[in-house]
């Protein structure tokens, strides 16, 4: 598929709506990356990665403990990769470049490769949100039936009940063959990707066996093989349940559009900033728990309309976002709680799948 453009020659509303947020940030004097917040936050949640594996590999407790502090470092991880790697990764982490150019690489700590996370999520799903063919993160075929444009299985038809435990497996396929698939075919989605530079090369390289090693092999020396399977299976279904489903609730629930692209055009007939909040829904926006642990990420609205400014400040930038869009009658999807976030999305599954 060639590149699908938006209609932006009327873009009033992101005008209007840029105004808002340059102000806001003028008026304040304040920048719009991250401050002590979000590096206080970043110490908490590495801290608690590093001595929950510590204390499962060195001291490792009883069998209930131990299974206990694997689903604290799943969720830990899930953590980091929401504050430190995404902030990091658009380069609203810090003001200062090597700072955001550093923290992203604990997505390879995590065991998938950042260079690749950069061009998939911040090009192909920030560019084309919900856009089958361009946007990778809806592409969970063929498992999955996300949308209309996708084909139908008969099994889609019992997805609203699956959805649950093959999103635990979502982590392991990420490291294990997604960054692999798409390292030798040099494709993200239908879009092709420039060739890795040797500095690439030896990074994914380096990190993918680092990773092996410090998550499997050392384990399975000072564990046992049979605990670190357990352990390590527990680990990862936890971190990639969190980190599903939060993307889904962000994206793949009820009233989010899905547009086709004119096969003629090759072009979405919106702006380029209508079609992000059309695409996407904020869930439990009051809980401060809830953006405290996903980074913002319950803000997705905002998020996608202002990806380069850091998750702190989306409390503020959405009352402006909100009034906004009532003043050119545009729907802003929120739903007030996780769980009727859930329950959207659930239901969704099950009308896309029929």
């Amino acid at each position: 598929m060639s590149k699908v453009s938006f209609n932006n020659k009327n873009n009033v509303f992101s005008i209007a709506l840029k105004e808002k947020v340059d102000h806001y940030f003028t008026s304040k004097n304040i920048k719009p990356t991250g401050n002590y917040k979000i590096y206080i936050k970043a110490i908490i949640l590495l801290s608690l990665a590093f001595s929950f594996y510590t204390i499962l590999v060195f001291f490792t407790p009883s069998v209930g403990l131990s299974l206990f502090i694997c689903a604290l470092l799943g969720g830990s991880l899930a953590g980091i990769g929401f504050n430190v790697m995404h902030d990091s990764g658009h380069g609203s982490f810090s003001k200062r470049k090597w700072v955001n150019n550093t923290m992203v690489y604990s997505l390879n700590i995590m065991g998938a490769s950042s260079y690749l996370w950069k061009i998939k999520h911040n090009i192909n799903h920030h560019t084309y949100t919900n856009v089958q063919g361009m946007d990778d993160d809806i592409d969970i075929e063929p498992w999955i039936r996300t949308n209309q444009n996708q084909p139908k299985f008969w099994y889609h038809r019992f997805q609203h009940v699956y959805w649950a435990l093959l999103y635990t497996t979502t982590y392991l396929f990420w490291v294990f063959y997604q960054d692999f698939d798409k390292y030798f075919r040099l494709k993200v989605a239908n879009s092709s990707i420039k060739k890795f530079i040797v500095r690439e090369h030896i990074i994914f390289w380096a990190t993918k066996i680092l990773y092996v090693v410090a998550f499997i092999i050392l384990p399975i020396f000072k564990v046992g093989l049979i605990d670190t399977i357990i352990g390590y299976s527990l680990i990862a279904v936890v971190t990639g349940f969190i980190i599903s489903i939060v993307f889904q609730l962000a994206h793949v629930v009820e009233g989010a559009h899905f547009p086709e692209v004119s096969n003629d055009a090759n072009q979405i007939e919106e702006e380029w900033a209508v079609h992000q909040i059309k695409t996407t829904a904020n869930f439990s926006t009051k809980s401060k728990i809830v953006s405290w642990f996903t980074g913002g990420l319950n803000f997705q609205i905002e998020h996608h309309l202002f990806p380069k400014i850091s998750h702190i400040h989306y409390p503020q930038i959405s009352k402006l976002v909100k009034e906004t869009c009532e003043q050119f009658n545009i729907k802003y999807i929120e739903f007030p709680s996780v769980l009727a976030a859930v329950r959207s999305h659930v239901s969704y599954l099950k009308v896309s799948g029929r």
